[in-house]
């Protein structure tokens, strides 16, 4: 299963902090007269999609959109809640780019390459010029300076937000910016759509088979590249702050063209969502990890206490474990170690809060003493809205009494493998955002994601995907065997879920034992003998869910169940992949936490000599038997270390 030819980013060489000043100059430009005779197709059109189209019309290029949503307001990023990192050091308290640089580095626990970090953390004060300049109402200090708030895995208050509703401003930002060119005509949009699958010709990604989710008539579009900008797939688990839309179908579509899929195992686990009510749920809540900025984690001492009002619990039989275990950064820790903290302290029984499974999964996130020290009107000025949301979901005032919190499946790091210019393996075919895995290594630090969209879709692609124009000859608009192969395989692949040959469970009935199998195996703790488990029940539940699945209706019209099965098919075989490489990564690291390499008090240990690389999967044409290829991780600027937040 592995390849003996590592893989090369083409990360440029020299100084860390002029690499993608150099490298852009080294690019080759579209003359403005000739931009008009190229088209680039977008797919997704959340922040990064949005943005990334935005740019590329403003830039005189031919753009189409699709978006399965009604409207590209819908895209998940607009409930992105806490922030967007930048390092303004408006604080004057010591942040630079290196800073966040490197807390980026270690928070994703040397997983990630150097470079893309850096131009990462480059690209961020440019990111809020951007957004103030499109009106993004950030939140402000009396003075009228953009205001900032702390986040985990961070010393300094580098953090921008507008409530608890940042993403929802940035994306508004994003797509007034899109619907402009939609305007001007230099970019035609369609919503309801659903990519089916990935054009390619001569080798190269040429267009998109697309199925109309209204009339269900597949189409086939053409242009000279392909940016898919899908969000990530951590709906795999089922049970996750994802929406439940948010599925892995185009990325996995091009996954199956030869497009590498990398870290597919680093999923992150997001400490601060409400906890599960019952057994029957098919979504959880997050609540932003801005909270824990003046929220208070705890939980009883002793297990007999679990069950008392948590306002009865005396301050001396409370355990503020995290501020206990971790005193430099409290409650302020990175997710993934904060998870993990939860999880131990439920598994040795105090947890608090509804049980499932005949447990109970939850702690307090406390804010009385914020309250009693900074007044409610303070305290509701910053997390008023997260209150509301909370209060409308468990009819429990956060102001009143503490917030019960659990982790749960968030975001994803793996994604399809990029190249320093975010172009996959597959030529012409571009990723951005979370569709792709460049920028996090094994663990997102908080209040990175929206960042990463936007640097890739306002700065990178624009950039990136210019040159790769410069370098092809506009196509040819006639008539190729290779689009009516893939209007074919589209259909045919409709045909088998509609025509199942014993129909009897719905969509839902698969994915939330798929769900279960990965949440209990390939969840916040994993072990050897549970994922080869894990596999083997993966590959069963797929054979059955394509003799049993059940569809009514047919693909002529709106259907919804056919929607959810065939993203359903595609889990199930990423969520294979997803096993196959946490059992082949022998260490822990960031997310991914084997229990063979945790030390008696719960941390990771990296074994960076033998696992110092990304894990790019190749499809064999035969899920079961993934190729993996190593890209080398090379560190010039930082030296790995022991991921310490004490």
């Amino acid at each position: 299963m592995t390849d003996e030819q590592p893989l090369d980013s083409f990360s440029p060489k020299g100084p860390l902090e002029q690499r993608w000043t150099q490298h852009k100059y080294n690019l080759r430009v579209v003359s403005p007269a000739n931009r008009k005779r190229y088209r680039v197709i977008v797919v997704g059109t959340g922040l990064a999609g949005a943005s990334a189209a935005a740019s590329l019309a403003e830039m005189g290029y031919q753009v189409k959109t699709f978006c399965y949503q009604d409207s590209p307001r819908r895209a998940h990023s607009i409930a992105a809640q806490g922030g967007i990192n930048a390092a303004k050091n408006y604080h004057n308290d010591g942040d630079s780019v290196w800073r966040l640089f490197y807390d980026m580095i270690k928070g994703g626990d040397f997983r990630a390459r150097e470079s893309n970090v850096f131009r990462l953390a480059e690209l961020s004060t440019s990111i809020i010029d951007q957004a103030v300049a499109q009106g993004v109402p950030f939140a402000r200090e009396y003075s009228g300076y953009l205001a900032n708030r702390s986040f985990g895995g961070a010393q300094v208050s580098r953090t921008f937000y507008a409530r608890g509703q940042t993403g929802q401003q940035l994306l508004l930002g994003a797509y007034q910016a899109m619907s402009r060119q939609v305007a001007e005509g230099h970019i035609e949009h369609f919503s309801r759509c659903e990519m089916q699958d990935l054009i390619k010709i001569d080798g190269k990604a040429k267009g998109i088979v697309v199925r109309d989710l209204l009339t269900g008539e597949l189409s086939s579009h053409l242009a000279d590249c392909v940016v898919l900008c899908t969000g990530g797939y951590g709906n795999a688990f089922y049970l996750s702050t994802n929406a439940k839309g948010c599925n892995t179908s185009a990325i996995w579509r091009a996954h199956k063209h030869g497009a590498l899929f990398a870290n597919p195992c680093f999923t992150q686990i997001h400490p601060t969502c409400i906890p599960q009510h019952g057994e029957l749920q098919s979504k959880l809540t997050l609540m932003s990890e801005s909270l824990r900025n003046d929220g208070r984690i705890w939980a009883p001492k002793n297990p007999a206490d679990c069950g008392r009002d948590p306002r009865d619990i005396l301050e001396q039989d409370r355990d503020y474990f995290l501020e206990r275990m971790y005193p430099a950064f409290g409650n302020l820790v990175p997710r993934d170690i904060a998870s993990r903290a939860v999880k131990h302290i439920c598994d040795d029984g105090r947890g608090v809060g509804h049980e499932i499974n005949g447990q109970k999964l939850g702690v307090y996130l406390d804010f009385a003493d914020a309250i009693k020290e900074q007044g409610a009107d303070v305290i509701n000025e910053k997390y008023g809205n997260l209150f509301d949301m909370y209060q409308r979901i468990t009819s429990e005032d956060p102001t009143q009494q503490p917030m019960r919190i659990y982790p749960a499946v968030h975001y994803t790091m793996g994604g399809l493998w990029v190249d320093y210019n975010l172009m996959t393996s597959v030529d012409g075919l571009f990723a951005g955002g979370e569709a792709n895995f460049s920028d996090h290594g094994a663990n997102r630090l908080g209040a990175s994601a929206l960042m990463q969209g936007l640097a890739d879709g306002y700065f990178i692609l624009p950039t990136t995907v210019s040159d790769y124009l410069a370098r092809q000859t506009p196509l040819e608009d006639k008539d190729y065997p290779e689009v009516q192969q893939a209007m074919n395989y589209s259909q045919s692949r409709l045909d088998s879920l509609l025509n199942a040959p014993e129909p009897k469970h719905t969509p839902d009935h698969f994915h939330r034992r798929l769900g279960k199998i990965l949440w209990d195996h390939c969840g916040m703790a994993r072990n050897e003998f549970a994922l080869k488990q894990a596999i083997e029940d993966i590959q069963q539940l797929r054979e059955q869910f394509w003799r049993e699945i059940k569809i009514s209706g047919n693909d002529k019209q709106l259907n919804q169940t056919l929607e959810r099965a065939g993203r359903v098919a595609d889990f199930m075989e990423l969520g294979e992949l997803m096993c196959i490489d946490a059992l082949s990564r022998e260490e822990s690291c960031g997310c991914h936490a084997r229990v063979e390499h945790l030390t008696s008090n719960g941390e990771v240990q990296r074994r960076d000599n033998d696992f110092g690389f990304v894990s790019a999967w190749q499809f064999t044409g035969d899920v079961v038997q993934p190729k993996l290829i190593k890209e080398p991780l090379h560190f010039d600027f930082v030296s790995p270390g022991i991921r310490n937040y004490q």
